[in-house]
């Protein structure tokens, strides 16, 4: 089993997280987007913070599932966020992205009463969540990726990236995985292949992106391992702030076990604090 032991300067915070539930935090296709916020035990202003969004191949799973890291960061002095976005089988992409920047545009926009710095905020995310936090990282100039669920006239600008065992290229070409269909269900039956490479987070790796942890398991059979190699990969081509963290023999989704989800927080943990 893993075990990952928290530097000197990462104090767990005493008392209770204060945990508000689903928060409305703009609309996307006609209702409302909710939240859950976490705010660390200890009043404090300025203090980084973290989104978290939730995997399930963009068409199913929920805030609920990440709710753990948002907890466990919290008592760390991160304020958490798990989000809602809507999903494949009700809207396509873009709607997904466009969920995500308008949840990092309400923690911005409510940065005073949520006692968190407007410049000190990341965003994380597993699987088809991770693709959507490397997204994130990356297209805030662009407002096809915008959309106008809310809070519009700030920035959905981030200062660091986790992706665990992300998608980085959506791929068009027929797949013996099973991400065949839900790349096909994101996207839609009408899209081409200029539209699966803009959805493609590799494509987006610049000198600006900013710093960025990867991790993924090494018999991964759902997302291939060389999905982050690739990733990482360019990343240092650009001389980009970056780490690949490869767990030995784990397949998708190996943090569901309790023990490798704890480290998996630490490492998300060290990574924010380093770069917050």
């Amino acid at each position: 089993m893993p075990f990952f032991c928290l530097g000197r300067n990462m104090k767990i915070q005493q008392g209770r997280v204060s945990i508000k539930e689903g928060i409305v935090i703009g609309e996307g296709g006609g209702r409302s987007l909710k939240a859950d916020i976490f705010l660390p035990p200890l009043e404090e202003k300025s203090r980084p913070a973290v989104l978290f969004i939730h995997g399930g191949g963009w068409i199913e799973g929920d805030r609920s599932q990440l709710r753990g890291y948002g907890i466990l960061l919290a008592r760390l002095g991160f304020v958490c966020m798990c989000n809602s976005y809507r999903l494949s089988n009700e809207s396509i992409w873009p709607a997904q992205i466009q969920d995500v920047n308008c949840a990092i545009r309400y923690l911005r926009t409510n940065a005073t009463d949520l006692g968190l710095d407007p410049d000190r905020i990341g965003v994380s995310g597993n699987s088809a969540g991770g693709h959507l936090s490397l997204m994130a990282a990356a297209t805030n100039y662009d407002q096809i990726f915008e959309g106008e669920g809310g809070s519009n006239k700030v920035s959905s600008e981030i200062k660091a990236v986790c992706a665990i065992y992300p998608p980085t290229t959506i791929r068009q070409l027929e797949m013996l995985n099973p991400l065949e269909n839900a790349f096909l269900m994101l996207m839609g039956k009408e899209a081409k292949k200029e539209d699966f490479d803009k959805a493609s987070p590799l494509n987006y790796v610049t000198e600006d992106y900013p710093p960025c942890m990867l991790i993924h398991g090494s018999t991964d059979s759902v997302v291939r391992l060389k999905d982050s190699t690739k990733f990482y990969e360019k990343l240092i081509e650009f001389n980009r702030p970056a780490s690949l963290h490869i767990f030995s023999e784990e397949e998708h989704a190996f943090d569901g076990e309790p023990d490798y989800g704890r480290a998996i927080a630490d490492l998300q943990a060290l990574f924010f604090k380093k770069y917050l």
